[in-house]
């Protein structure tokens, strides 16, 4: 794909998009929430991708919104005690990094974020979809949004509290402070912490192990069910989910070669393809009109 505020790059069945501004800690725009779309749409369309990881160029992993960016900014913008639900359905009156984060809540592959550096505000928040979160020794992270006179964006608030728990969502959201990588892992924020010239190659060994051993519909399946049930009022409807999984996948191609190498003592070769091959009750949910 051609873009002007991203790279990627496409080797060992990993895609790697990398936030590419460094001159500006690859603050966030308009544009780049574009770029990163149709990053995340090529790579779930493209069956060779097998997962994601998205980092920053230069120092910075996101800088959050560059309030230089005249398109984020000159939208005309609706009255805000409006209570028309079409004017919030029209994609020019959404919050930018919502639009990202629930593109992300969408995605058919795993996610890796390697935070290589601050990420603040959206740099922060475009991470909590993601599946899985490193960080360099060198990262540092801020929901500042309270002392900028606004609120956490990119449904954050729905995202933050189910990765650290409530209190922890809260003390980080209302203090606005900025903290660094270690206090990220205590809070349960990111997996684990690395020397910044190891960051990228323990990204790669986590997605190549992915790749390497997994069933991609099966990792598809599996990624929304966790993230769906996450809001999910009682177990039934997960083991309903799981129940029709469970029967689709037992009698998959992908399933009989998975006992095939085990019984065998080989790596396996799983012949379906989430652009094919995903089970007839895919998707089971029911979408918001604008999601």
């Amino acid at each position: 794909m051609s873009a002007t505020t991203l790279t990627t790059d496409i080797q060992d069945r990993v895609m790697v998009i990398t936030l590419n501004r460094p001159d500006r800690l690859n603050a966030f725009t308009l544009g780049m929430m574009h770029e990163m779309i149709a990053a995340i749409d090529e790579a779930d369309a493209n069956d060779d991708v097998r997962a994601v990881i998205v980092t920053g160029a230069g120092r910075g992993f996101c800088a959050g919104v560059d309030l230089d960016d005249d398109d984020a900014f000159t939208a005309a913008k609706p009255d805000p005690m409006s209570k028309d639900p079409e004017v919030w359905a029209d994609p020019a009156n959404r919050d930018m990094g919502g639009v990202l984060t629930l593109r992300l809540f969408n995605s058919l592959k795993p996610l890796i974020a390697a935070v290589n550096g601050p990420s603040v505000g959206i740099g922060a928040t475009m991470q909590l979809p993601m599946d899985i979160r490193i960080a360099s020794e060198k990262a540092r992270f801020g929901f500042v949004f309270a002392r900028r006179g606004i609120v956490p964006e990119a449904a954050s608030s729905w995202f933050l509290p189910r990765l650290v728990g409530m209190s922890q969502a809260l003390e980080w959201a209302i203090s606005g402070r900025v903290f660094d990588a270690d206090e990220a892992l205590r809070g349960g924020l990111v997996r684990s912490v690395h020397a910044p010239e190891d960051l990228l190659d323990e990204a790669h060994r986590i997605a190549g192990e992915i790749a390497a051993n997994t069933a991609p519909v099966s990792v598809a399946l599996t990624r929304q069910m966790m993230w769906r049930m996450a809001g999910a009022e009682h177990p039934m409807m997960a083991h309903r989910i799981d129940s029709r999984a469970i029967a689709a996948r037992g009698s998959s191609g992908d399933a009989a070669e998975g006992v095939a190498s085990f019984l065998e003592k080989r790596p396996a070769q799983f012949p379906d393809k989430v652009s094919a091959d995903m089970p007839g009750f895919f998707p089971w949910w029911q979408e918001p009109p604008w999601a």
